[in-house]
């Protein structure tokens, strides 16, 4: 655990004159330590100067090539014969040139994957790039590529796969580490800077049909006496898989998490004891920060592949995710506090097909456009908090990432207000924290004065919690004068930095009116409720309704479950009967101690707009 005191120049802009202690990375609560002083420190817990440079570039890009993509295959048997490997036209400037222009920041080369083979003349094998007839053996792919990102002024990391099914001494505990970590020493002391190195969890069996104990504190020291500046990546322990290979973040998305690095020794037992795993849903509420004994700053790459595959399958030329889709991938990894990698398979050629540098050419325009025009950039906000007074402040619309707004001493609630000389078109919102302080926000809300000067929630189709580096939300289209966020709960004191509010244009408008019969939900029964009226609630029929008497709904879930939002459409018959204006959702394990409130508020204007009815809270556990 590494602990770092603010210099006296910023705690004063920051927390007065009391001194602060911040844990860079990793941080262990004291034994006895209390949930409050557990989510106290939580708050303190920061990412290191490579996390935070790495979560900064936003786009990053994974290339995929190498045996598998001569085969056919994803994952290889090692059984290959290097004579296949011939990218007749390989050119490294052409995909890194189509990567500039796509808006991505890093790309990282499948340098070795299961199969063994090697894209670089290494010393430790023959199953290379030269033993091929590629340039005559001659070649070297990594060179090539670290050369197009000099020259093109891209970063550059290296995937080596961990599990080797070519190399004979796999399985054999000291001999194949040392094989391993010779193999990575190359890569990290012959191609200079390497930014990122990634390994992945894979560990099956080897030649020898013998799996490999990994000896990831040899490996990670290596890695740090070698690359210092570089992030080490899911099987690393600066940063974590996000859970899945579809490109979908978490909506509520902590990089202070209690999730511990899988290569270090006990993760399994750690896991165990708190119920989680790589892809969980919750990662760093409260429940869980208190029944963990230590925390780690672990933000998530979100990963995923242009094309179904990783590896170049010409039967998926007319399958290549669209702009489209890649836009929407975008808000839901960048805009959910993660990094998007996104996959370039490279093709047999030796080059990124032209249908798939097109699509991400242009969805980073599209982004590029969508969130061209911050409407309050320079704008000062007025800012309030529980303590009372407003002030203005415009150190969260100067878009500069290292000035900010931040309340004092044990504040963790606020409201940012931006008013408008005339009506705006507003369906798009960024919202970043200061990291170098620490991730922050568990749950906000952001409301639009409407014409009569009455406070209402824009339409989201998504929970409001975690923000960290950065939030993006899309809403449905307001027009107004006034928009304010409103910060409800915190682990500290809050840090905003950056705010941008915008119009994607009418192109870019989205209803979330959702068609009753696609609405999803968890099974429940109604407790109370006569079984054939219960029906009438979950039949996704929007022409019936349960009615229910009295001003109380118990819903059972019939076990413990991981909840939260909750959904409700009014009667739609005319005029609508049985009509809830005011709602506060409790929860509980027990039928009679159901008192834990989650939520409370109103459903404005439903007397005369009855639409579906969203709330999104904290997820917690609950069976009532």
């Amino acid at each position: 655990m590494r602990k770092t005191i603010l210099t006296a120049a910023l705690l004063c802009a920051f927390l007065g004159t009391q001194a602060q202690e911040y844990y860079e990375k990793h941080v262990a609560f004291p034994a006895g330590a209390t949930t409050e002083q557990k989510i106290d420190m939580a708050s303190r817990l920061v990412p290191t100067p490579q996390q935070l440079a790495w979560q900064q570039m936003e786009f990053t890009c994974f290339l995929h090539f190498g045996i598998n993509t001569f085969t056919g295959r994803e994952w290889g048997d090692g059984k290959e014969d290097p004579a296949i490997f011939n990218p007749t036209e390989l050119d490294c400037e052409q995909w890194v040139r189509a990567l500039k222009e796509g808006g991505f920041k890093m790309a990282i080369i499948t340098a070795k994957h299961h199969d063994g083979f090697c894209l670089w003349p290494t010393r430790t094998t023959k199953h290379s790039v030269t033993s091929s007839p590629w340039k005559n053996g001659k070649g070297d792919v990594v060179q090539e590529l670290r050369k197009a990102c000099d020259k093109y002024g891209l970063k550059f990391g290296v995937y080596l796969s961990p599990w080797d099914r070519n190399a004979e001494c796999y399985g054999q505990g000291e001999a194949y580490n040392k094989f391993f970590i010779e193999q990575l020493t190359e890569l990290l002391t012959n191609y200079g800077e390497v930014h990122e190195v990634w390994f992945d969890g894979a560990n099956g069996e080897g030649p020898n049909g013998k799996k490999q104990e990994y000896d990831w504190d040899a490996i990670l020291k290596t890695i740090r006496r070698l690359q210092p500046k570089a992030v080490t990546a899911i099987m690393g322990d600066d940063v974590r898989w996000v859970g899945n290979e579809g490109g979908l973040g978490r909506t509520t998305e902590w990089s202070a998490t209690a999730l511990m690095p899988n290569s270090y020794p006990g993760s399994d037992e750690v896991y165990k004891r708190l119920g989680i795993n790589a892809m969980s849903k919750d990662l760093g509420s409260r429940e869980l920060v208190s029944k963990a004994s230590d925390l780690f700053w672990y933000p998530s790459e979100v990963d995923v592949s242009i094309r179904p595959g990783w590896f170049y399958h010409p039967e998926e030329d007319d399958r290549v995710k669209t702009p489209e889709q890649l836009v929407d991938l975008y808000y839901r990894s960048v805009g959910h506090n993660g990094t998007l990698l996104l996959n370039f398979p490279v093709d047999r050629n030796g080059l990124i097909n032209p249908i798939d540098s097109a699509n991400a050419v242009k969805y980073y325009q599209i982004i590029q456009q969508e969130l061209k025009n911050n409407l309050v950039a320079g704008m000062k906000a007025k800012v309030s908090n529980e303590r009372g007074g407003d002030y203005v402040a415009s150190a969260m619309t100067d878009e500069d990432y290292d000035t900010y707004w931040a309340t004092e001493d044990s504040v963790k609630t606020g409201d940012i207000e931006f008013s408008f000389s005339s009506p705006q078109r507003m369906n798009r919102m960024m919202l970043q924290e200061y990291i170098p302080l620490g991730q922050r926000v568990k749950a906000f809300t952001v409301e639009y004065k409407d014409k009569d000067g009455k406070w209402l929630p824009v339409r989201l189709n998504e929970e409001t919690t975690t923000i960290g580096y950065k939030r993006l939300l899309r809403f449905e289209t307001v027009v107004s004068d006034g928009i304010r966020i409103r910060i409800t709960d915190a682990r500290g004191p809050l840090c905003i930095n950056n705010i941008g509010i915008y119009d994607a244009g009418q192109n870019a408008d989205i209803s979330y009116d959702v068609p009753t019969e696609k609405i999803e939900s968890l099974p429940f029964t109604l407790t109370g409720v006569a079984e054939d009226d219960a029906k009438l609630a979950v039949d996704r029929n929007n022409q019936t309704t349960c009615f229910v008497n009295g001003n109380q709904l118990i819903i059972d879930l019939g076990e413990e479950k991981m909840i939260s939002s909750f959904h409700f459409l009014p009667d739609q018959s005319e005029p609508n009967k049985g009509l809830i204006s005011n709602y506060e959702l409790a929860v509980g394990n027990t039928a009679d101690q159901i008192n834990k409130v989650v939520k409370a508020g109103e459903f404005s204007n439903i007397r005369n707009n009855p639409v579906l009815q969203s709330v999104y809270f904290t997820p917690t556990i609950t069976r009532y």
